[in-house]
């Protein structure tokens, strides 16, 4: 079975990810980076989801000579003009501060009216092998921000991001329904299809 490094600490997004190639029924073995005996850290400082997702996966392959899978995310906000961005994760100052990320975006949106509160979610999911072929693909879903936090299922912006068509937040929702239409699986759905031709192959 074809070996896959994860390049993610964050066990919420590792279990996410397992949840939709076990859905997928993608016949291979993820190996979270945290199995790995020093993995390297990198600097997410790039500009785009794509380009980060692309430096995590190019450095955990180069480290562990096998394939590897990285993704970025984040929470993009029309009225932050696009912001947090790619430094959702870091949005309140320290990296992976969930909570202090999502009450500082709280507290910048308190004044907004509801008709202009719409955001989404951005994911991109990069996969490198050793012998340089690499790509990347992207998944997004569109909504609104709650005024407040709700729901304790999910991570990161999840309990106040209430996707469109739904009067609920991603936190509320059970982890097939947010998988099903979250912009983490949407990104991994496609790269489940094009890793599974890659490994048929």
């Amino acid at each position: 079975m074809q070996e896959i490094i994860l390049a993610t600490g964050n066990p919420h997004k590792v279990a996410e990810i397992l949840s939709i190639f076990e859905k997928e029924a993608l016949q291979c073995l993820l190996i979270p980076q945290s199995e790995l005996a020093s993995p390297p850290e990198v600097i997410e400082d790039a500009d785009t989801f794509s380009a980060n997702a692309l430096k995590k996966a190019r450095a955990l392959c180069n480290y562990s000579q096998k394939p590897a899978i990285a993704d970025d995310s984040g929470l993009v906000v029309d009225a932050l003009e696009g912001q947090p961005g790619v430094l959702s994760a870091r949005w309140a100052g320290a990296h992976g501060d969930d909570q202090a990320n999502l009450d500082l975006v709280l507290e910048q949106m308190k004044d907004v009216a509801d008709e202009l509160r719409q955001a989404k979610f951005v994911c991109a999911a990069a996969f490198v092998m050793p012998d340089g072929t690499e790509f990347v693909v992207e998944g997004e879903v569109t909504g609104r921000l709650s005024k407040s936090a709700i729901g304790t299922n999910g991570f990161g912006y999840d309990p106040i991001f209430i996707p469109a068509g739904y009067d609920i937040t991603t936190a509320q929702m059970t982890p097939a329904q947010k998988n099903a239409i979250s912009h983490r699986g949407i990104a991994f759905k496609k790269l489940a299809v094009l890793l599974r031709s890659l490994i048929s192959d």
